[in-house]
């Protein structure tokens, strides 16, 4: 957590970073480990992401009851603010009068490529199911480009989403 309604993520990837670009950009390989859903590649953009959860490993799980209205997918609207192929995207998150803000930085390390994921102006209430949502995304990410099957979402996203929320409360 860098501010009260920013947070940050690091992962270190296998690249090029072209290769990790692709799965930020192209919607079949964002699709395999966030949401698919083609994307312009320019400021300004507007774009859908399909999120389908239980897609996202070979051994689909129904969400928890919480988390039910997501069951079959859901969609999103979403607009670029910064594309710099391949090291910076910045996108909305969902299209609304107060959206919050993604963004993906990419670094060559040697062979590897550094991704940071900052996820800007966040409503308190917000905090935690982000936090375990994006937790539980990149390790997809990081499954998939390691060439590992990745665990079931709900699962995975359940324990991470217990673990942030009890971190709110201390």
């Amino acid at each position: 957590m860098l501010a009260t309604d920013t947070i940050r993520f690091e992962r270190l990837l296998p690249g090029p970073i072209e290769r990790v670009w692709s799965y930020l950009t192209d919607s079949d390989k964002r699709g395999q480990w966030l949401a698919s859903g083609t994307m312009e590649q320019r400021v300004g953009s507007e774009f859908h992401m399909r999120f389908h959860h239980a897609e996202l490993s070979q051994t689909p799980m129904p969400p928890p009851e919480r988390f039910k209205a997501y069951e079959e997918g859901v969609t999103s609207t979403h607009r670029v603010l910064a594309c710099e192929p391949p090291r910076l995207l910045t996108i909305t998150w969902a299209k609304q009068e107060e959206s919050s803000e993604v963004t993906f930085e990419l670094t060559p390390q040697g062979e590897q490529v550094r991704l940071i994921v900052t996820h800007r102006k966040l409503k308190p209430a917000e905090l935690a199911g982000t936090s375990s949502g994006w937790h539980t995304h990149l390790d997809v990410l990081a499954d998939r480009l390691d060439g590992h099957l990745p665990q079931p979402f709900w699962p995975v996203f359940s324990h991470q989403l217990a673990h942030y929320e009890g971190l709110a409360r201390d």
